[in-house]
């Protein structure tokens, strides 16, 4: 029996891994190298500087971009925050509901925004919101969010339920604990670390989300990707590289404690 090590080792394997990495990756150490370009060049290298980084928060943009950033970070706290509470609840009924007519349809329903490309999905809630006549603006970006945002937060959520044994429950209702006090004293708890998992990768995404934000919200609204494809329009400036390494680099903290997260949890 090939043991996990041995499955990977092809002929010409590592190579194709490492080109794929350096395709992925190397974009972005670009980026981040001339983000710190004193010269207003994005090609000419001349000298290492923090002049962009200043521009970004005193710079002409800087408004804007404060604006677009404010707007970007409270939509991905409240889309996260409401998508977590829902994909909570969907994850009991689909875990601690027995079995139920439709369970499986239901859970495809809820995997379905990871499943259909992006652009379906803005698309359909442009179409959506357009034939109810909503206005479209930071609330139609909000909506949009947690409607996308409730399966990434579901997955590691019913995952960490999953493993959790429904004696625990029993237990805690065999001591006189009500079902309310069972859930929030004993099952609560040990759910937790999927739930933040859970909501810190909901909150990327949201973050993140172009797509999606650049179909529903409307006029004079910016999210910070929104502002950087604007700003990208009119020319590539080193300032626009800045922008893109601190949210490059926020979105992989928040990523990597979405990682620790899920990994303390399976060590318990």
């Amino acid at each position: 029996m090939q043991t996990g090590a041995a499955r990977f080792d092809f002929p010409g394997f590592k190579v194709l891994t490492f080109l794929c990495l350096f395709i992925l990756y190397a974009p972005l150490l670009v980026v981040t190298v001339y983000s710190f370009n004193d010269s207003r060049s994005i090609t000419t290298w001349g000298g290492f500087s923090l002049r962009w980084y200043v521009d970004v928060f005193t710079g002409p943009d800087s408004a804007k971009f404060q604006s677009a950033a404010f707007n970007s970070f409270s939509i991905a706290l409240i889309a996260a925050t409401v998508a977590t509470a829902i994909a909570t609840s969907a994850a009991l009924a689909m875990v601690r509901g027995g079995r139920f007519k439709l369970r499986t349809a239901t859970f495809g329903l809820i995997s379905l925004p990871i499943l259909v490309p992006e652009i379906v999905t803005a698309v359909a809630m442009l179409i959506f919101f357009n034939a109810i006549g909503f206005t479209r603006g930071y609330t139609s970006i909000l909506i949009a969010h947690i409607a996308f945002c409730i399966p990434f937060a579901y997955l590691p959520i019913s995952a960490r339920m999953q493993g959790i044994e429904g004696v625990y429950e029993q237990a805690a209702m065999d001591l006189y604990a009500g079902r309310a006090q069972a859930f929030r004293r004993v099952l609560l708890p040990m759910m937790m670390p999927g739930i933040i998992s859970g909501f810190l990768l909901a909150f990327i995404i949201s973050l993140d989300d172009f797509i999606i934000t650049n179909f529903v919200k409307g006029a004079g609204i910016e999210t910070l990707p929104t502002a950087i494809f604007g700003s990208v329009k009119q020319g590539l400036r080193p300032n626009i590289m800045a922008i893109s390494t601190m949210l490059l680099v926020f979105s992989t903290v928040i990523v990597t404690l979405s990682w620790l997260v899920s990994r303390i949890d399976r060590t318990k």
